[in-house]
């Protein structure tokens, strides 16, 4: 995966991206849920996160409660330790990791925690959720982040959705 070039093209694609997918608020949202998760199947067929792992090297997600108790617990930590060693609270009051990548990133960019991970983790990139059109201002967020929601909405835009 040539992440500069994904970068460099997200970037030259932004203003369209964003105007495209906050066009598609107005549309049916079942048909908006048909076509995304329709795509979302067909691009991972095609993308392997694993050659990537850009959303793990430049996001944190949100760890809730029952996440942390689960990645403490995974980690034989106490959840009060887990924070203090590897959270912090963001802005918006939320747990985030203090550092990208995550921590539990390895060199071969597998997850450490796979198993246990973060909720947000579990559904990133949210492109096969129920109510999509709920979520576009995210979903153009995250055409900066996963070559995979990029390509997802440049199909889209192609069928003109």
């Amino acid at each position: 995966m040539d992440l500069e070039r994904f970068r460099e093209k997200a970037h030259n694609r932004s203003a369209e991206n964003k105007k495209f997918l906050l066009g598609l608020k107005r549309k049916d949202p079942r048909k908006v849920d048909d076509e995304f998760h329709a795509m979302h199947e067909e691009v991972f067929e095609e993308i392997d996160c694993l050659t990537c792992a850009n959303c793990c090297k430049t996001t944190s997600p949100i760890f809730y409660p029952t996440d942390i108790e689960r990645v403490a617990k995974a980690l034989r930590m106490k959840p009060g330790d887990f924070i203090e060693k590897y959270l912090r609270i963001d802005e918006d009051k939320d747990y985030v990791l203090k550092s990208s990548p995550c921590p539990f990133l390895d060199a071969e960019n597998y997850c450490m925690v796979y198993e246990d991970r973060p909720k947000a983790c579990r559904e990133y990139p949210h492109t096969d959720r129920k109510k999509m059109v709920q979520i576009m201002e995210l979903t153009y967020k995250n055409t900066l982040v996963c070559p995979a929601v990029l390509e997802m909405v440049e199909r889209l835009k192609e069928l003109k959705v």
